[in-house]
């Protein structure tokens, strides 16, 4: 049987269920017609262990580039970070077509489309849970969860079917989840979180490690 039959598709390219951001999508191509400006799409290994959630597409990086995190400031530290853990084949994420290749690890995201300011409503992000609550039940190869920021914490537990109150965000917090996975948090590897020391560049490698020894990578 295929899985997508029971669960449903774990991306649509062409997803246009949150009015809101499709409109928003549209207008972004019209200004910037070489853009990518659709719903991006998870990247990395097809049976990770380790799954990487963040929040949404940037503007200028997977919305101008249609790969997570790459060619925006977050990726930065994502990806040297990835690739200091052994999990990433190159330390600098450019362009989907750049040959890079994660090892073990797939990124995705809690929304997929870009949202203005970069802040989906409440309603978009349980729109786009579906994708990711088929993601996490395809994945079954899938051990760790590593959240980057509330959200994308709050939307694994969506996913799983679970209360927010069944696990508090904390950067460094981990959780047992369903199916003897654990989830590891970690405040989003955004240029304000680093520029104000919230999160140093030793914090977010210390939460990758351990998300990459619980997924026994």
């Amino acid at each position: 049987m295929n899985p997508e039959a029971k669960t449903g598709p774990v991306f649509c390219p062409d997803c246009t269920l949150c009015p809101r951001l499709a409109a928003f999508l549209v207008r972004t191509k019209h200004e910037n017609p070489d853009y990518f400006c659709k719903p991006v799409p998870p990247f990395g290994d097809p049976q990770p262990s380790l799954l990487i959630v963040g929040l949404a597409p940037g503007m200028h990086g997977a919305n101008r580039t249609g790969r997570p995190f790459t060619g925006d400031y977050a990726g930065i530290l994502l990806y040297e970070s990835l690739h200091g853990a052994g999990l990433s084949t190159a330390p600098v994420s450019t362009d989907r077509f750049d040959g890079l290749q994660l090892k073990g690890t797939r990124i995705s995201n809690a929304v997929k489309c870009l949202p203005p300011d970069n802040k989906p409503l409440p309603a978009e992000i349980k729109t786009c849970n579906r994708y990711l609550a088929a993601e996490l039940q395809q994945l079954v190869s899938v051990r760790s969860i590593l959240a980057l920021g509330t959200v994308a914490h709050d939307s694994v537990l969506m996913a799983l079917g679970l209360k927010k109150s069944a696990a508090k965000f904390g950067h460094g917090n981990e959780h047992e989840l369903p199916g003897g996975r654990r989830m590891v948090d970690s405040y989003h590897c955004s240029r304000y979180n680093t520029n104000t020391r919230r999160l140093t560049t030793e914090m977010f490698q210390r939460v990758v490690g351990r998300a990459k020894l619980l997924a026994g990578l």
